[in-house]
C-alpha cells in the first residue's frame, strides 16, 4: 500500500475551499448518483481546462470573494443577461427556427441574470488556459485576449449606434470562414437520418428506441409521469411550433444516463416524436433533463431576478430564447417530480467548435475575434427588445457607454484576469486530482 503525501498547507486549505464549494453545488446529485460524478470528475481530472469546465461554482465563489464589482459595472452593466459558463468551447453549430444553420453561444443551462464582465472573464481565462495547452508564450495569450476584447468592444459599438443586420450578420454557410465555416460544413454533411440510425431501430414497421448506448427502460409508473411532463411542456411552446399536431406524438421514451462534464447526476429522459410528416426519417428526438441551479445564481442577490423564473427548466428556456436569435423551435420548459426540467431537440446539426487542430497563432486570433463578436451580439439580444420584461433597457447601450469610459482599462482588465485565474485554475486542478485520487472527496 502506498503512502498519501499531505499536501502543502496552502494547498490544503486551498483543498478545503474546493471541497466546501463542490459539497454545495453537487453535494445532493453525488449522493443520489456516485457513480456519475466519479465519471465528471475523472473527465475534469483530464487537463485544467476540462476541470475549468466543470468548475463554474468554484470561478464564482471566487469572483464574490475578492468583491468583483469593478469599473465597468453599474445598476445597468451588472444586470445583463448572461450566458454563464463562457468558455472557448460553448461555441458551435445549431439550426435556428428559420431552417439556416448558424455558429454562435451554446449550451445555456448556466444562464442567469448578472455582471457583463463575468462572462468575459470566464472567457478570457478559459483562453489562458487553452494558450497554455499549446504552449503560447504568456504574450501571445495577452494579445489573443486583447483581440477578443477589440472584437467585443467594436461590435458593442456598432449595436449601439443601431447598426442593421446586414452590417452585423450572424455567423452562417455565408458570412462565416476558418474553423466556423469549418464546423458550419460539417454540420450541413450531417443528416436527421443519421442521428435516428444512431439511436433507434424499426420494429414491426414503427421506430423505437434501440436498446444499449446508455438507454435505460422505463417502468409503467416512470413512463407515464414523464408523458404527464411531456403534455405540460407542450403548452409551453409557442403557436408557431404547433403546426402540426402530428408532429408531437410521442413513439417512444427511454431513460438517459446522463454522464456529462455538466449533467452528471441529473436524470434525462429521450423522447422519440413523429416529427412533420409521416415519414420515418423525419422523426424527432427530444430530450428532457432536470435544469440545474445556475452557479452565478449563488451570487446574485437580486430578488427580482429569483423571483421572475418558476422553476430552474423555465430559467433555462426563459434564458437561451432571451440571448438566442431564432432558438430552437422544440425548447421548452415542464415539471416532473417537482422539478423543473428543461425541454428541447436533440439536434442532429450540432457540431462544436474543435480546438484540436487550431494550432497557429494567426489563426487562434481569427477565431478569438469571431467569439468576440458572438459574445457581443449574445449580450445585446436580450434587452428591452427580446418579448421579456427582466432587463428593461437597451444592454448594448449600456455596456457601450461604460467601456467608452476606459478603453484601455477594459481591455487590461481582461488580459490581468487571464493570467491570474488561468493560473489559478492549473493550480487547482492539481489539488482536485490529488484529492480525487487519494479518496478525499467526501460520498465517492
Amino acid at each position: 500500500m502506498t503512502s498519501q503525501q499531505p499536501l502543502p498547507v496552502q494547498a490544503e486549505q486551498r483543498g478545503e475551499e474546493i471541497l466546501a464549494v463542490f459539497d454545495t453545488a453537487f453535494g445532493q446529485l453525488l449522493a443520489a448518483d456516485p457513480a456519475a460524478f466519479r465519471v465528471k470528475f475523472r473527465k475534469m481530472a483530464a487537463s485544467a481546462f476540462a476541470f475549468y469546465r466543470g468548475t463554474a461554482c468554484l470561478f464564482y465563489k471566487d469572483l464574490e470573494r475578492e468583491g468583483d464589482r469593478g469599473p465597468f459595472l453599474d445598476e445597468r452593466t451588472s444586470r445583463v443577461w448572461v450566458h454563464g459558463d463562457l468558455h472557448a468551447e460553448n461555441f458551435g453549430t445549431y439550426m435556428d427556427s428559420n431552417g439556416r444553420l448558424v455558429f454562435n453561444v451554446n449550451d445555456f443551462d448556466e444562464a442567469y441574470v448578472g455582471p457583463f464582465t463575468w462572462d468575459l472573464k470566464r472567457f478570457a481565462a478559459s483562453v489562458a488556459l487553452i494558450g497554455y495547452t499549446k504552449a503560447l508564450s504568456d504574450g501571445v495569450i495577452s494579445s489573443l485576449v486583447r483581440t477578443y476584447a477589440a472584437a467585443y468592444r467594436e461590435r458593442i459599438q456598432a449595436l449601439a449606434k443601431g447598426a442593421e443586420d446586414d452590417e452585423v450578420p450572424p455567423f452562417t454557410l455565408d458570412t462565416a470562414g476558418g474553423p466556423l465555416l469549418g464546423a458550419l460544413r460539417v454540420a450541413r454533411s450531417l443528416t436527421r437520418f443519421g442521428l435516428l440510425e444512431s439511436m433507434t431501430e424499426i420494429r414491426e414497421f414503427e421506430r423505437r428506441f434501440a436498446a444499449g448506448d446508455g438507454s435505460v427502460e422505463l417502468d409503467a409508473a416512470t413512463r407515464y409521469k414523464v408523458l404527464a411532463a411531456f403534455d405540460g411542456y407542450l403548452e409551453t411552446l409557442p403557436d408557431s411550433s404547433l403546426a402540426r399536431p402530428d408532429s408531437y406524438r410521442v413513439k417512444d421514451v427511454v431513460g438517459r444516463r446522463g454522464v456529462g462534464i455538466g449533467s452528471a447526476g441529473l436524470p434525462s429522459y429521450n423522447i422519440l416524436l413523429e416529427g412533420n410528416s409521416d415519414a420515418l426519417e423525419n422523426d424527432v428526438v427530444i430530450y428532457m433533463k432536470q435544469a440545474q441551479t445556475p452557479a452565478v445564481s449563488r451570487h446574485i442577490t437580486d430578488a427580482r431576478v429569483r423571483s421572475y423564473f418558476q422553476h430552474e427548466g423555465h430559467r433555462t428556456v426563459i434564458s437561451q430564447r432571451a440571448l438566442q436569435d431564432h432558438a430552437d423551435p422544440w425548447l421548452g420548459w415542464t415539471e416532473l417530480d417537482g422539478a423543473g426540467q428543461l425541454v428541447a431537440e436533440i439536434s442532429p446539426y450540432a457540431v462544436d467548435l474543435d480546438w484540436s487542430d487550431i494550432d497557429d497563432p494567426a489563426e487562434i486570433a481569427e477565431v478569438i475575434a469571431d467569439l468576440g463578436r458572438a459574445t457581443a451580439t449574445m449580450h445585446a439580444a436580450a434587452d428591452d427588445e427580446s418579448g421579456h420584461s427582466l432587463v428593461p433597457f437597451s444592454t448594448e447601450r449600456a455596456i457601450d457607454a461604460a467601456i467608452a469610459a476606459d478603453e484601455d482599462g477594459f481591455a487590461d482588465l481582461l488580459v490581468n484576469f487571464a493570467h491570474s485565474y488561468g493560473a489559478r485554475a492549473r493550480a487547482d486542478h492539481q489539488i482536485f486530482v490529488d484529492l480525487f485520487r487519494n479518496g478525499r472527496i467526501p460520498g465517492l
